[in-house]
């Protein structure tokens, strides 16, 4: 049995003008029509690959891949970077190059162009490069001869998916950033009884146990018996939000799959592939990040 959302109020109707006949009737409407009215805004420096003036060490070394902000002062307090020989204490001081740092003894490689590839990743592997349980991490999947890449947020041990990767840090940063309004989509099989009314009122966010979850577009699927498919559009991606937030309403998760980040989706990707965004794509995505 499916159940659908109850159809919206037509559009008034309007006189229409001489060139309304050619034009495409699945033309976008509202903030997708803005957006793509608007002109395409010139790429800032860093989307370009590079930005002027003296940089903070972290930023310096997230542009070039070493691995987030955060990341890199982590390795800043475990005394992994030096700068002409000597230990950087705190990740503040400005420099204009990558001249003289080191990461654990070596040179840091000076920044290549943006690249972003995307993986199907199966569940069964966790997203980190080393795991204290040994289980198998996504690196452990991946094709040998990949530059040093970073994954784009995470999914869950058991989660499978969409999942992006990049060579810059402080683009994954962009990314995942709840102000840049990437969204989100999963499907989740999930168990017990929940109807679309229940769902749409996601769409004003909700509070479970003290935390604030945004807006989520929520839709139901398709049932069998008490078994559902639930899709789910979100910007936020806080730590297994999306099974939080269907277990708070009584459901019991079974099977969960992101299927888009941002333009992105996995259309023509299998299990465990990966491939690299276009370059052109990849501009054109830049270009409407907020």
């Amino acid at each position: 049995m499916t159940t659908r959302r109850p159809p919206r109020n037509p559009p008034r109707s309007t006189p229409k003008t001489p060139g309304d006949r050619d034009a495409p009737r699945d033309a976008p409407r509202g903030r997708r029509a803005a957006r793509v009215a608007a002109p395409p805004r010139k790429p800032n420096a860093e989307e370009a690959g590079h930005e002027d003036g003296p940089q903070r060490i972290a930023k310096l070394l997230a542009r070039a891949g070493v691995g987030s902000r955060r990341d890199v002062e982590r390795m800043v307090e475990e005394g992994r970077i030096a700068l002409n020989g000597q230990l950087i204490v705190q990740p503040a001081p400005l420099l204009t190059s990558l001249d003289g740092l080191t990461v654990d003894g070596n040179p840091v490689a000076k920044p290549v162009s943006t690249r972003l590839y995307r993986f199907h990743k199966p569940a069964g592997c966790i997203t980190a490069a080393r795991d204290p349980k040994g289980r198998k991490t996504i690196y452990d999947l991946l094709p040998k001869g990949l530059p040093r890449l970073m994954p784009v947020g995470r999914l869950d041990y058991n989660t499978e998916g969409l999942l992006l990767l990049t060579n810059d840090g402080e683009f994954k940063r962009q990314l995942e950033l709840p102000a840049s309004g990437v969204e989100r989509t999963y499907r989740a099989r999930a168990f017990g009884d929940i109807s679309q009314e229940q769902l749409e009122e996601l769409a004003m966010g909700i509070e479970i146990d003290g935390v604030r979850y945004g807006k989520i577009d929520a839709n139901l699927e398709r049932r069998t018996g008490r078994n559902q498919w639930v899709e789910m559009t979100l910007t936020e991606g806080k730590n297994r939000e999306v099974r939080k937030v269907l277990e708070h309403f009584g459901l019991q998760v079974s099977r969960l799959i992101r299927t888009r980040y941002g333009e992105f989706t996995l259309e023509g990707l299998g299990m465990g592939d990966v491939d690299v965004v276009p370059r052109d794509d990849l501009f054109k995505f830049r270009r409407h990040l907020r």
